[in-house]
């Protein structure tokens, strides 16, 4: 392949600003200067000063293969995280069947060759019945373990409280975790069919997935944590009550982390009425406070990772009454421009947003030379006009399920290039006519 120059960029990297020229070099950054001067066979690619960021790392994902591809596909949601800036991706263990062995985690990974538009991770699954699984897993075979605890979509529930000691006990590399404790939302779902029957609205959706059962189910991880010394990543926070299980401060220096998710960043109960069940996910949206909350705490370096959870549902799984409506949200188009409509609005800077989507993802998780643009690492990069506005629409929708929360808002800034291993992938609002080019990630998690 022929070299490929980037110029005139404004770099955002390592919590800077800078304007830089990037030579690309055999699908990596092979040169970073304020100016280099193009040879006769490069490709280059003049950015007039649009910012040049490294590729999202998006840490939550549920893509629906194998077994539950009506809703979406490796395949298919990956194209549209490339048209969103977002270059890597973990995938996560319910699908169908749950990935919780070695032999179906090797076979996921056999079938992702050639399916995935963007490099991929995924998790092994924790259940009930294979902590022996667990604790003789291949280090770095899977980018880390997933627990539902206390609530889960499938058959993944980890409620023995003897299984969930030895996970955080014996658990060889990162432990992530949904936290939400389910006797408590049983007996809050109990109380709103007494009030409501079963068309319960959906503004009821925060007080049925309570602050309450988050911060149970939270407490219950962390401690668990602290007293075998675990590593554990707490997804998809959500309230103000659970900032306090967390400290400030650089990823490198915590053994437990925290995440949000965007749209738990960007929505509020205040839209219920407006989206109902396109916002209804696990754990729910919560209140303005609880919103605001959470900025704060991205901020502060409370929260480490910004991520997505992107979970698509047909839009005919999406209607009908309160309990039969499916919980998720597809977003991994939109979730960089939605970070930096909040960044328009003076919510975060620039440099957070990458430090949140791929410095302190890579960090967290030792992915192997991605995640910083940097000398000798993967070009995997995106670009984005800070001077042209982008409306989503049906039709500019890329996600299997057809249908995006987001769809008529307009963001301030727009997506102009993406970048993988160096080979554009997406420009001019269009993804690129090329055969996926994924690549497994790779780890370098140490044992405990």
């Amino acid at each position: 392949m022929p070299n490929t120059l980037i110029k005139n960029a404004q770099l955002v990297n390592e919590g800077e600003i800078q304007p830089r020229d990037i030579l690309i070099k055999n699908q990596r950054i092979e040169k970073i200067a304020s100016s280099i001067a193009a040879s006769e066979n490069d490709i280059v690619y003049d950015l007039h000063g649009h910012y040049l960021m490294p590729g999202v790392i998006d840490d939550q994902v549920h893509f629906r293969e194998p077994g539950l591809t009506h809703k979406g596909s490796l395949s298919t949601e990956s194209r549209a995280a490339l048209a969103g800036g977002v270059t890597s991706f973990f995938d996560m263990p319910n699908c169908i069947p749950i990935i919780d062995s070695e032999a179906r985690m090797r076979d996921k990974l056999e079938m992702a060759k050639g399916k995935c538009y963007g490099n991929y991770g995924f998790y092994m699954g924790a259940t009930n019945e294979n902590l022996d699984a667990l604790k003789s897993m291949p280090l770095n075979l899977a980018c880390g373990i997933k627990i539902f605890m206390g609530s889960s979509t499938g058959n993944m529930l980890v409620n023995k409280e003897e299984i969930l000691s030895g996970i955080f006990e014996h658990a060889p590399i990162v432990v992530v975790t949904h936290c939400e404790d389910d006797p408590i939302i049983a007996a809050n779902s109990d109380q709103m069919r007494k009030r409501y029957g079963e068309d319960i609205p959906l503004a009821m959706h925060p007080e049925i997935r309570s602050r309450e059962a988050c911060l149970a189910s939270s407490t219950l991880a962390t401690s668990l944590a602290r007293k075998y010394d675990a590593r554990l990543h707490v997804l998809h926070l959500t309230t103000a009550d659970e900032m306090v299980l967390f400290d400030k401060g650089p990823v490198k220096n915590k053994k437990i982390t925290a995440e949000v998710c965007v749209h738990h960043l960007y929505f509020s109960e205040a839209d219920y009425p407006r989206l109902g069940a396109k916002i209804k996910c696990n754990p729910a949206i919560k209140a303005l406070s609880d919103q605001k909350a959470l900025i704060q705490a991205v901020n502060d370096d409370r929260i480490d990772i910004i991520a997505t959870d992107h979970a698509p549902h047909l839009w005919s799984e999406k209607e009908g009454t309160y309990f039969n409506i499916a919980a998720g949200v597809p977003n991994v188009q939109h979730m960089l421009l939605s970070l930096l409509k909040m960044h328009d609005q003076g919510h975060m800077p620039l440099t957070t947003i990458v430090s949140k989507t791929a410095h302190q993802v890579a960090d967290l998780f030792a992915i192997k030379d991605r995640g910083y643009v940097r000398e000798g690492y993967y070009a995997d990069l995106v670009s984005v006009n800070p001077s042209e506005s982008y409306t989503v629409t049906d039709e500019n929708t890329l996600y299997h399920c057809g249908w995006s929360p987001f769809t008529h808002e307009t963001f301030p800034f727009s997506i102009d290039k993406t970048w993988l291993a160096g080979q554009c992938v997406y420009e001019n609002h269009q993804l690129l006519d090329l055969p996926p080019m994924g690549m497994p990630l790779e780890f370098d998690q140490q044992p405990r």
